[in-house]
């Protein structure tokens, strides 16, 4: 089951009365940046890809927490609402390698619980395309995915698996323009500008 678009929106606005930060209007974009390439694929459904954009980070909601964290949040949120449909994205949208960023299964939760999910889940194509939208949005548009591996990178540092996903990022990026029969930067809004743009990285508050 999902929410409707109206639905969504408004639990970005309560997140964000919980949680203010750039997240938000990132999770917007991406919505966006789904909706826009699903419309382009007759396979796929445009407002069940915004949707499912709008809410994949909607576990932040609970505060500033890590990216293991969010996901699991995220996802038991989205469950304890009926909106599986969601709570799937939320568990898969980090994790571009799927199982195998989980070889080795973590015995801390939430990790032990998001490995033993994505262990049995085999990636479909929304959640491809949350994977390569959140790889696409920032809080003030959309950059093309050299930038927004910078970006991220700037803020968290090199972690294990990001060379190997920014692999996979570029073979989604492939696979949908495929479908499409144009590139994904086609059809995201004024990206020609926002690319070129250089904010510094967003960092919390201090309490």
């Amino acid at each position: 089951m999902l929410p409707s678009a109206d639905e969504a929106l408004r639990e970005l606005e309560i997140a964000y009365s919980l949680n203010p930060g750039p997240w938000v209007d990132h999770s917007r974009n991406v919505g966006i940046a789904a909706r826009n390439i699903a419309r382009k694929i007759d396979t796929m459904d445009p407002q069940k890809a915004y949707i499912v954009g709008l809410l994949h980070d909607i576990g932040r909601r609970v505060g500033i927490v890590d990216i293991p964290t969010h996901v699991y949040e995220g996802y038991v949120y989205c469950t304890q609402k009926g909106w599986d449909e969601v709570a799937r994205i939320c568990m898969t949208h980090s994790y571009l390698l799927m199982d195998k960023e989980f070889e080795k299964l973590a015995e801390d939760a939430p990790l032990k619980s998001i490995g033993s999910y994505i262990k049995n889940c085999v990636a479909d194509d929304y959640d491809r395309l949350i994977q390569l939208c959140d790889a696409l949005a920032v809080d003030y548009g959309f950059v093309i995915l050299e930038k927004r591996f910078v970006d991220v990178t700037r803020r968290y540092g090199i972690m294990e698996n990001y060379i190997r996903g920014w692999d996979v990022a570029f073979s989604i990026k492939e696979y949908f323009e495929e479908k499409m029969g144009c590139s994904i930067y086609d059809v995201l809004p004024d990206i020609e500008k926002t690319t070129l743009l250089t904010k510094k990285p967003w960092k919390p508050p201090l309490e």
